[in-house]
């Protein structure tokens, strides 16, 4: 049987403790550069940021008045122990210049650029400004 959920990926959701840092840093290091969406609720006091990259990939920013963090894991194996999202991934195009920019503008390298299962794919992990875990996937080159 055929499914007819027919999925596609619209976006991640991440809960952040200063959406207008967060915000910039998506901007300015990772090309979220358009702001679809932003609003604002008084109670619970939420405030929310929705951004997208000329690729078409979008992140949702949402703070949230006296949330707390939810526990920080070490690396993407440790994140395997507990059920329940552990990261979110992005592909690009170059791995070794994105692994770069990024830890030069406050992400924290958790996984350098190494050789991936899949034959040619690459990939590493980093820590946004805020703890959230990011993998970055350069997949195979085109044959």
């Amino acid at each position: 049987m055929a499914s007819t959920v027919n999925p596609r990926h619209h976006h991640v959701s991440i809960s952040v403790a200063d959406l207008d840092s967060q915000t910039i840093w998506y901007q300015q290091v990772l090309g979220f550069e358009k702001i679809i969406e932003q609003y604002e609720v008084p109670e619970p006091p939420v405030r929310t940021a929705v951004l997208q990259a000329r690729t078409g990939a979008r992140v949702e920013l949402i703070e949230r008045a006296g949330s707390t963090r939810q526990r920080v894991f070490i690396d993407p194996l440790d994140a395997c122990r507990e059920q329940g999202y552990g990261h979110w991934a992005l592909e690009v195009d170059d791995l070794a210049a994105a692994f770069t920019v990024l830890t030069a503008a406050g992400a924290q390298s958790v996984w350098p650029p190494a050789d991936a299962v899949q034959p040619g794919a690459r990939f590493a992990y980093v820590k946004d400004p805020e703890g959230n875990l990011i993998e970055l996937i350069q997949p195979p080159a085109a044959t």
